[in-house]
């Protein structure tokens, strides 16, 4: 069993990369990917804890991937992009850049305050950065929200302030779908769209999307999602065999942000990937 779609509290996780990755030995992965938002420095923080594992045990005992989940505008609307490298480290042109998605979401973060503030919900980015790592994102809004009482629960502060619909969204500026799909294949990465029923939730025919998405430069949809039923992964498995993409699967998990998805196996158990899905994504990333 593998999990390639995890995050850490260096984005919007709660377990730090270290923690993460007892869970995944606990559990019994035999791979792992690290796909924080916008930024590699929880999986870099994995890799060289599991290098120095690895010199004392003689050897690494789950294989780690390589990944970030980038936010991008789509035809006007949000859509993530995952990246994977898996036969190479990215760039350090592409870390660079990466880095200038971080500055958007820290202007974002300092407009959606403000506009917080105004409403008289007194929220801080030095309060958010306590609780995040290298990114502060929407969910740690959430979470203080909840913490000073503000809201009753994380759901009622995406739905009355902080998604689109909400009184006091902001949007970022987002990379364009097409840039970021041209980015990641320079840097020797392989795209993968997330979640896909999240895409024909706001975009009315997920097939023509994917046929759009798959002309620009897509390799591969995940399948297998911890927001997917049974009959979610028969439908994108076929959009995935009908137009040549590699099928891909993770649980999404963010620990305590997200209770109710476990890692590896998602959501009540409706996440199981094996083995042999990380292999045939190698073989369609080999040049």
């Amino acid at each position: 069993m593998i999990d390639l779609h995890a995050h850490t509290n260096e984005s919007d996780g709660t377990f730090s990369p270290n923690e993460l990755l007892a869970e995944a030995e606990r559990i019994g992965l035999e791979a792992l990917a690290i796909t924080d938002h916008d930024t590699f420095s929880g999986y870099d923080q994995a890799a060289s804890y599991q290098e120095g594992q690895a010199r004392r045990a003689g050897g690494f005992p789950m294989d780690l991937i390589c990944g970030i989940e980038l936010s991008t505008s789509y035809r006007g609307r949000a859509v993530h992009l995952l990246a994977y490298f898996l036969n190479r480290a990215p760039s350090q042109e592409f870390r660079d850049w990466v880095k200038t998605l971080e500055a958007s979401r820290l202007r974002r973060n300092l407009d959606l305050a403000q506009e917080l503030c105004a409403r008289g919900l007194h929220v801080t980015l030095e309060e958010l950065s306590a609780r995040g790592g290298r990114i502060v994102a929407r969910p740690h809004f959430a979470a203080l929200m909840v913490e000073k009482g503000y809201v009753s629960s994380l759901q009622q502060a995406f739905d009355q302030y902080l998604d689109e619909s909400g009184v006091c969204f902001v949007p970022r500026q987002d990379p364009e779908f097409k840039i970021a799909l041209d980015r990641i294949h320079a840097a020797g990465g392989f795209p993968v769209l997330p979640h896909p029923v999240r895409v024909s939730a706001i975009l009315r025919n997920p097939e023509e999307e994917l046929v759009r998405m798959r002309a620009m430069g897509l390799r591969g949809l995940e399948v297998h999602h911890s927001d997917h039923s049974a009959s979610d992964v028969a439908l994108y498995s076929m959009l995935a065999s009908r137009l040549g993409l590699a099928a891909t699967g993770g649980s999404d998990f963010h620990g305590a942000a997200k209770p109710g998805v476990a890692l590896g196996t998602g959501v009540q158990g409706n996440v199981n990937v094996p083995k042999l899905v990380l292999d045939q994504l190698r073989r369609s990333a080999r040049p």
